[in-house]
This record gives structure tokens, C-alpha cells and sequence, in this order.
């Protein structure tokens, strides 16, 4: 359910706000201060903030400020204010949008509607989930090309990486370092298998509790290494 923080001093307002909002299916808080609406705002997360202008504590322009240097969700402002100097400020501060009272519930939540699916549509757009490989406390993030263990990130060089996301890609086949060599190195072994040797040690290194009994990359002696899982 979508949740929605309503930053309001007039009561009524903020009650009528609030059970128009409800009945369309949204999760509703609501404060009468300024200073307090700001730190809701940045603590919990909200789908969008209804501010006011004329608060107690910090004003409604102080408040859309300090949400947009931290926060991109959508900002509704309202005001009785009906000069456009106000409403250029508020635009200009990062408010998406600006509502002079009076104004109707239900343009109230049909402007709210229409900023959260826009919204939506452009985080679904600009964000995609990230490749991961999770086994056993082991983390490789293929997008961003990091390694954790049980939380804690690990630096890998790009050859280490590559040949752990291939080893972790294809558990338990065995490999042998002049096909790792290959696949890895792009390139025959050429007498160059140690390479893959000490690559292997040196994962090891990093993602084993105990690199004599590995629980990840183990050693098939005589044919090559396998990623256990």
C-alpha cells in the first residue's frame, strides 16, 4: 500500500485530506508542524508529501528544500498563497506540484494518482535490479562487479572476479586450468596455467573461512577445480 505524509496546520483540512486519501486506498500520516514533518519525511519512506506552505516550526518552502536535497519523491505543495512568486518558489525548491485553496478532494487525489504513477514509471525506467549470485554467505554482484562474504565486501581484481563469476556460474563441473586459462585469459595456456593457480589461491584468500578445507573452489587434484554448491 502506497504511503502518503500529509504536512498540514488547519486540522480540517488535513482530516479531510487524509479520509479522501484513505478511501482511495492509501496509507495516510499526517503532523501539523513544519520541523517535525521534515524529519517524518526524511526517517520513514513515503510515496509522496502533501506540504503546506504556512507551518509551525519550519515553513513549507524550508521543508521541500531539505526533502529534495535528500529524497526524489514527489512533493504536492498547497497553499492559500495564490500569488505566482510563491508558486514559482516552491516549483523552483523541487516541488512537483502546487494546489491553491480551496480546492476539491478529489482533484486533490486524482493530481496525487497521477504524480506516483509518474513517478513509478520513471524509477521502474532508470533503475533495474542488479545481476547477483548469492551461495552460502557468498555475494557477487555481476552489475557492479563486487564480492561480499556474510556482508563484508571484498576488493578483487577484474581477472579474479571473472574467473570466480565463471566458476560460480557453472557449480559443480570441473574445469581444468588450461580451460580456465582459455575461458579466462581468452587465450591458450601456453605454459601459463600457474597463472590460474595462483588466481584460485588468491580467491581463496578472500571468500574462505579456511582455505585448507575450501567450501566454495575446491581442488580435483590431477584434473582441476570445481565450485561446489
Amino acid at each position: 500500500m502506497s504511503k502518503i505524509l500529509i504536512i498540514e496546520d488547519e486540522e480540517a483540512i488535513s482530516d479531510l485530506e487524509k479520509d479522501y486519501l484513505e478511501l482511495s486506498g492509501f496509507e495516510v500520516e499526517t503532523t501539523s508542524r513544519g520541523d517535525q514533518g521534515l524529519q517524518m519525511a526524511l526517517k520513514n519512506d513515503y510515496d509522496l508529501v502533501i506540504l503546506d506552505l504556512m507551518l509551525p516550526g519550519i515553513d513549507g518552502f524550508e521543508v521541500c528544500k531539505r526533502i529534495r536535497e535528500k529524497k526524489n519523491i514527489p512533493i504536492l505543495m498547497v497553499s492559500a498563497k495564490k500569488d505566482d512568486i510563491d508558486k514559482i518558489r516552491g516549483l523552483g525548491l523541487g516541488a512537483d506540484d502546487y494546489m491553491t485553496k480551496p480546492f476539491s478532494p478529489s482533484e486533490l487525489v486524482a493530481r496525487v494518482k497521477a504524480h506516483m504513477a509518474r513517478y513509478e514509471r520513471l524509477v521502474g525506467a532508470g533503475q533495474k535490479e542488479n545481476d547477483i549470485i548469492e551461495i552460502r554467505g557468498l555475494k557477487i554482484d555481476k552489475t557492479a562487479r563486487r564480492v561480499y562474504i556474510n556482508g563484508e565486501e571484498k576488493n578483487f581484481t577484474t581477472k579474479e572476479f571473472d574467473l570466480l563469476t565463471f566458476l560460480a556460474e557453472n557449480p559443480n563441473h570441473v574445469f581444468s586450468k588450461d580451460e580456465l586459462f582459455r575461458r579466462i585469459w581468452n587465450m591458450d595456456s601456453v605454459g601459463d596455467i600457474a597463472t590460474v593457480t595462483v588466481h584460485i589461491k588468491k580467491i581463496r584468500e578472500k571468500i574462505e573461512y579456511n582455505t585448507s578445507k575450501p567450501q566454495y573452489i575446491e581442488t580435483i587434484w590431477g584434473v582441476g577445480y570445481r565450485f561446489k554448491i
